[in-house]
């Protein structure tokens, strides 16, 4: 058994190298929950599915009307499916980060192109809480933050822990009830 099985309280270093590239891209904000990398590697595997199905019909007709070689089209679809499933999760979990300061909501996304969002909570008309099927299974969860206005007056947070989630949107509506009175 390695050192590091023996010691479960010694620091993995993936975790280090991980904790560390992701406060780089995401300026010092706070992570999403470590569960939104599994669902959103859940979410590639069925694109993938989908591209290698794809793919695999592509390749069966131009075999039978074109006399293609085989692997013409599945091979490069097979790369693209590991990528899509191996390394893409891993780089849109870390460049996604969120700061909920005393006055706003800022939220930083993208893998390539990035967006900050900064959301006054005196902007803000409604908060929602979201839960599918499958974020459930990881006890997660997407706020869901309305503001006034119509062009990108909805702001959305997945990868959550539901019970922060929830807090997120109490702390948000004691905001929104202060500015109120």
């Amino acid at each position: 058994m390695s050192e590091h099985a023996s010691n479960p309280s010694s620091p993995d270093p993936f975790d280090a190298l991980e904790s560390a590239l992701s406060q780089s891209y995401n300026q010092g904000l706070t992570p999403l929950h470590p569960p939104q990398k599994s669902l959103i590697r859940i979410h590639m595997i069925l694109r993938a599915l989908i591209l290698l199905i794809l793919a695999s019909v592509a390749e069966t007709l131009l075999y039978l009307h074109h006399e293609v070689q085989p692997g013409m089209i599945l091979a490069p679809a097979i790369f693209f499916t590991v990528l899509l499933v191996f390394v893409l999760p891993n780089r849109i979990y870390r460049r996604w980060g969120y700061d909920m300061g005393d006055e706003q909501l800022r939220v930083l996304r993208g893998f390539l192109w990035r967006t900050d969002t900064i959301v006054p909570f005196n902007r803000i008309q409604h908060i929602d809480v979201a839960q599918g099927p499958v974020q459930r299974w990881f006890d997660l969860s997407t706020l869901i933050v309305h503001t006034a206005g119509t062009h990108n007056s909805i702001v959305t947070l997945p990868g959550l822990a539901t019970a922060e989630a929830e807090d997120m949107r109490e702390t948000i509506k004691g905001h929104i009830r202060q500015d109120m009175i």
